[in-house]
Protein backbone atom coordinates (compact mmCIF):
# COMPACT_ATOMS: atom_id res chain seq x y z
CA UNK A 1 0.00 0.00 0.00
CA UNK A 2 1.15 3.16 -1.27
CA UNK A 3 0.51 4.74 2.33
CA UNK A 4 2.40 8.32 0.98
CA UNK A 5 0.19 8.66 -1.92
CA UNK A 6 3.14 9.27 -4.26
CA UNK A 7 2.23 6.88 -6.63
CA UNK A 8 -0.52 9.35 -8.41
CA UNK A 9 0.60 12.37 -7.42
CA UNK A 10 1.02 14.71 -10.12
CA UNK A 11 4.68 15.38 -8.95
CA UNK A 12 7.23 14.51 -11.35
CA UNK A 13 10.00 11.95 -9.85
CA UNK A 14 12.65 14.37 -10.26
CA UNK A 15 11.03 16.84 -8.49
CA UNK A 16 9.87 14.15 -5.74
CA UNK A 17 14.30 13.28 -5.66
CA UNK A 18 14.67 17.14 -5.03
CA UNK A 19 11.80 17.41 -1.92
CA UNK A 20 12.72 14.14 -0.91
CA UNK A 21 16.82 15.24 -0.62
CA UNK A 22 15.98 19.14 0.65
CA UNK A 23 14.29 17.49 3.97
CA UNK A 24 16.55 14.49 4.94
CA UNK A 25 19.68 17.00 4.58
CA UNK A 26 17.56 19.60 6.60
CA UNK A 27 16.17 17.24 9.18
CA UNK A 28 19.64 15.87 9.45
CA UNK A 29 21.23 18.76 9.77
CA UNK A 30 18.58 19.99 13.07
CA UNK A 31 18.21 16.60 14.38
CA UNK A 32 19.92 16.23 17.88
CA UNK A 33 18.73 12.87 20.14
CA UNK A 34 19.65 10.59 17.02
CA UNK A 35 23.29 11.96 16.81
CA UNK A 36 23.90 9.69 19.87
CA UNK A 37 20.82 7.42 20.23
CA UNK A 38 21.12 3.93 18.60
CA UNK A 39 18.05 3.45 16.46
CA UNK A 40 15.58 0.55 16.67
CA UNK A 41 13.66 -0.41 13.72
CA UNK A 42 12.12 0.90 11.12
CA UNK A 43 9.57 -1.66 12.42
CA UNK A 44 7.19 -0.42 9.39
CA UNK A 45 4.65 1.84 9.19
CA UNK A 46 1.66 -0.23 10.68
CA UNK A 47 3.42 -0.62 13.96
CA UNK A 48 1.95 1.83 16.56
CA UNK A 49 3.30 0.25 19.68
CA UNK A 50 6.76 -1.06 20.95
CA UNK A 51 7.65 -3.19 24.37
CA UNK A 52 9.94 -1.17 26.47
CA UNK A 53 12.01 -3.84 28.58
CA UNK A 54 13.70 -3.60 31.57
CA UNK A 55 16.75 -5.01 33.14
CA UNK A 56 14.28 -6.89 35.18
CA UNK A 57 12.69 -8.72 32.34
CA UNK A 58 11.30 -12.33 32.53
CA UNK A 59 9.20 -14.74 32.16
CA UNK A 60 6.97 -16.06 34.81
CA UNK A 61 5.00 -19.50 34.91
CA UNK A 62 2.65 -20.41 37.33
CA UNK A 63 -0.04 -22.83 36.97
CA UNK A 64 0.36 -23.27 33.37
CA UNK A 65 0.11 -19.96 32.56
CA UNK A 66 3.27 -17.93 30.92
CA UNK A 67 3.77 -14.56 31.28
CA UNK A 68 6.53 -11.80 30.24
CA UNK A 69 7.45 -9.40 33.45
CA UNK A 70 9.46 -6.04 33.12
CA UNK A 71 8.09 -5.37 29.95
CA UNK A 72 5.67 -2.12 28.97
CA UNK A 73 4.34 -1.21 25.97
CA UNK A 74 5.01 2.61 24.71
CA UNK A 75 2.75 4.33 21.79
CA UNK A 76 4.16 5.27 18.37
CA UNK A 77 2.98 8.09 17.67
CA UNK A 78 3.41 10.08 14.26
CA UNK A 79 4.91 13.26 14.33
CA UNK A 80 4.21 15.23 11.37
CA UNK A 81 4.82 19.06 9.62
CA UNK A 82 2.85 19.98 6.55
CA UNK A 83 4.21 22.80 3.35
CA UNK A 84 3.08 23.41 0.53
CA UNK A 85 4.40 24.46 -3.00
CA UNK A 86 2.08 26.66 -5.04
CA UNK A 87 1.74 25.79 -8.71
CA UNK A 88 2.16 29.33 -9.83
CA UNK A 89 6.04 28.54 -8.77
CA UNK A 90 6.22 25.23 -10.64
CA UNK A 91 5.10 26.64 -13.93
CA UNK A 92 7.25 29.13 -13.71
CA UNK A 93 10.36 27.31 -12.80
CA UNK A 94 9.65 24.99 -15.42
CA UNK A 95 8.84 27.73 -18.19
CA UNK A 96 12.22 29.30 -17.33
CA UNK A 97 14.02 25.87 -17.20
CA UNK A 98 15.51 27.16 -12.56
CA UNK A 99 15.34 25.45 -9.95
CA UNK A 100 12.24 25.13 -7.91
CA UNK A 101 12.56 26.99 -4.45
CA UNK A 102 12.58 24.14 -1.92
CA UNK A 103 12.48 26.81 1.10
CA UNK A 104 9.14 25.03 2.64
CA UNK A 105 10.23 21.41 2.40
CA UNK A 106 13.31 22.65 4.26
CA UNK A 107 11.49 24.65 6.72
CA UNK A 108 9.08 22.38 7.04
CA UNK A 109 12.03 19.64 7.84
CA UNK A 110 13.98 21.75 10.16
CA UNK A 111 10.27 21.93 12.31
CA UNK A 112 10.00 18.11 12.27
CA UNK A 113 13.52 17.88 13.82
CA UNK A 114 12.81 20.03 16.36
CA UNK A 115 9.59 17.86 17.45
CA UNK A 116 11.35 14.50 17.79
CA UNK A 117 14.08 16.14 19.64
CA UNK A 118 11.20 18.02 21.49
CA UNK A 119 9.52 14.38 21.96
CA UNK A 120 12.99 12.83 22.75
CA UNK A 121 14.20 15.36 25.43
CA UNK A 122 10.94 16.54 27.59
CA UNK A 123 8.20 13.52 26.44
CA UNK A 124 4.51 14.51 25.80
CA UNK A 125 2.11 15.64 29.05
CA UNK A 126 -0.98 14.75 25.91
CA UNK A 127 0.82 11.40 25.46
CA UNK A 128 1.76 10.45 28.52
CA UNK A 129 5.09 10.30 27.55
CA UNK A 130 8.74 11.15 29.39
CA UNK A 131 11.59 12.31 27.90
CA UNK A 132 15.62 12.70 28.90
CA UNK A 133 14.94 15.75 31.16
CA UNK A 134 12.18 14.52 33.02
CA UNK A 135 12.22 10.71 33.31
CA UNK A 136 11.20 9.43 36.51
CA UNK A 137 14.20 7.62 38.32
CA UNK A 138 17.14 9.91 36.71
CA UNK A 139 19.72 10.70 38.84
CA UNK A 140 18.97 14.91 39.62
CA UNK A 141 22.35 17.13 40.75
CA UNK A 142 22.20 20.14 41.87
CA UNK A 143 24.08 22.21 39.39
CA UNK A 144 26.75 24.98 40.33
CA UNK A 145 27.10 27.95 38.90
CA UNK A 146 28.14 27.34 34.93
CA UNK A 147 28.94 30.63 33.86
CA UNK A 148 32.32 31.16 35.76
CA UNK A 149 34.54 29.00 37.87
CA UNK A 150 34.85 25.03 37.44
CA UNK A 151 31.26 24.56 38.27
CA UNK A 152 30.42 23.06 35.16
CA UNK A 153 33.62 20.45 34.81
CA UNK A 154 32.65 19.43 38.17
CA UNK A 155 28.98 18.46 37.97
CA UNK A 156 29.83 16.72 35.01
CA UNK A 157 32.48 14.86 36.12
CA UNK A 158 30.45 14.45 39.37
CA UNK A 159 27.38 12.29 36.52
CA UNK A 160 30.59 10.28 35.13
CA UNK A 161 31.15 9.51 38.26
CA UNK A 162 27.66 8.10 39.31
CA UNK A 163 27.02 6.65 36.12
CA UNK A 164 30.90 4.49 35.68
CA UNK A 165 29.74 3.54 40.16
CA UNK A 166 26.71 1.86 38.72
CA UNK A 167 28.49 -0.01 35.87
CA UNK A 168 26.95 2.15 33.15
CA UNK A 169 30.08 2.42 30.69
CA UNK A 170 30.01 3.46 27.47
CA UNK A 171 29.17 5.91 25.27
CA UNK A 172 28.66 9.37 27.44
CA UNK A 173 26.52 12.14 26.06
CA UNK A 174 25.84 15.13 27.04
CA UNK A 175 22.76 17.97 25.98
CA UNK A 176 22.81 21.38 27.03
CA UNK A 177 20.31 24.38 25.82
CA UNK A 178 21.83 27.05 23.94
CA UNK A 179 22.44 29.21 26.51
CA UNK A 180 24.46 26.68 28.93
CA UNK A 181 26.08 25.60 25.48
CA UNK A 182 27.65 29.32 24.74
CA UNK A 183 28.16 30.18 28.89
CA UNK A 184 30.97 27.97 28.65
CA UNK A 185 32.28 28.96 25.79
CA UNK A 186 35.00 30.46 27.92
CA UNK A 187 38.55 30.27 28.59
CA UNK A 188 39.89 28.62 31.71
CA UNK A 189 42.47 30.74 33.90
CA UNK A 190 45.62 29.02 33.99
CA UNK A 191 44.34 25.97 31.80
CA UNK A 192 44.51 27.73 28.22
CA UNK A 193 41.27 25.44 27.57
CA UNK A 194 37.77 26.69 27.26
CA UNK A 195 35.71 25.07 29.69
CA UNK A 196 33.28 23.61 26.97
CA UNK A 197 36.61 21.52 25.88
CA UNK A 198 37.68 20.31 29.02
CA UNK A 199 34.00 19.12 29.60
CA UNK A 200 33.86 17.71 26.33
CA UNK A 201 37.07 15.53 27.07
CA UNK A 202 35.26 13.72 29.76
CA UNK A 203 32.63 12.59 27.14
CA UNK A 204 34.35 11.92 23.67
CA UNK A 205 33.05 15.08 22.18
CA UNK A 206 29.74 14.51 22.45
CA UNK A 207 28.31 17.60 23.61
CA UNK A 208 25.28 18.67 21.80
CA UNK A 209 23.19 21.98 21.97
CA UNK A 210 19.84 21.48 22.13
CA UNK A 211 17.22 23.72 20.22
CA UNK A 212 14.88 25.96 21.97
CA UNK A 213 13.49 24.25 24.70
CA UNK A 214 13.59 26.39 27.90
CA UNK A 215 16.42 28.00 29.62
CA UNK A 216 19.17 26.48 31.77
CA UNK A 217 18.66 22.46 30.39
CA UNK A 218 21.40 20.10 30.62
CA UNK A 219 21.50 16.02 30.82
CA UNK A 220 24.00 13.49 30.37
CA UNK A 221 23.30 9.86 29.54
CA UNK A 222 25.06 6.55 28.89
CA UNK A 223 23.95 6.25 25.48
CA UNK A 224 24.35 2.70 25.23
CA UNK A 225 21.08 0.89 23.38
CA UNK A 226 21.05 -1.78 26.27
CA UNK A 227 20.17 1.46 28.20
CA UNK A 228 17.94 3.68 25.78
CA UNK A 229 17.35 4.14 21.87
CA UNK A 230 14.78 5.35 19.36
CA UNK A 231 12.28 3.22 18.09
CA UNK A 232 11.36 3.86 14.88
CA UNK A 233 8.00 2.50 12.60
CA UNK A 234 8.11 4.60 10.00
CA UNK A 235 11.31 6.76 9.55
CA UNK A 236 11.01 10.41 8.44
CA UNK A 237 9.36 10.46 4.81
CA UNK A 238 7.20 12.96 2.36
CA UNK A 239 3.94 12.12 1.40
CA UNK A 240 1.36 13.80 -1.02
CA UNK A 241 -1.57 15.30 0.74
CA UNK A 242 -3.63 16.70 -1.80
CA UNK A 243 -3.95 19.18 -4.65
CA UNK A 244 -6.25 22.29 -3.17
CA UNK A 245 -6.66 25.33 -5.30
CA UNK A 246 -4.40 24.09 -7.97
CA UNK A 247 -1.69 24.15 -5.35
CA UNK A 248 0.15 21.22 -4.06
CA UNK A 249 -0.20 20.00 0.13
CA UNK A 250 2.41 17.55 1.27
CA UNK A 251 3.11 16.25 4.46
CA UNK A 252 6.98 15.17 6.70
CA UNK A 253 5.80 12.38 8.79
CA UNK A 254 7.23 9.87 10.89
CA UNK A 255 6.31 7.55 13.89
CA UNK A 256 9.12 7.50 16.40
CA UNK A 257 9.42 7.29 20.28
CA UNK A 258 12.27 7.05 23.22
CA UNK A 259 12.93 3.66 24.48
CA UNK A 260 14.15 4.34 28.19
CA UNK A 261 14.76 1.02 29.47
CA UNK A 262 17.21 1.84 32.30
CA UNK A 263 16.25 5.87 33.94
CA UNK A 264 19.41 5.81 36.28
CA UNK A 265 21.66 6.06 32.40
CA UNK A 266 20.29 9.47 32.94
CA UNK A 267 21.94 12.30 35.17
CA UNK A 268 19.77 15.60 35.02
CA UNK A 269 21.80 18.83 36.37
CA UNK A 270 18.88 20.98 37.70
Amino acid sequence: MDYLAREGAPIAPALWEKIDAAVIDNAKKHMVARRFLSLYGPLGPGASVVAVDSAAKDEALENGVGRITGRRLVELPQLYEDFSLLWRDLEEAQRMGYPVDLSAPAAAAQRAAKREDELILFGSQALGMEGLMNASGAFQIKRGDWRTGEDAYKDVAHGIAYLSSNSMLGRYALVLSPEVYLNLQRLVPNVGLLELDRIAKLVDGRVYPAGPYGAGKAVLVCAEPQYMDLAVGADLAVGYLEQKDLNHYFRILETVALRLKEPKAVVVFE
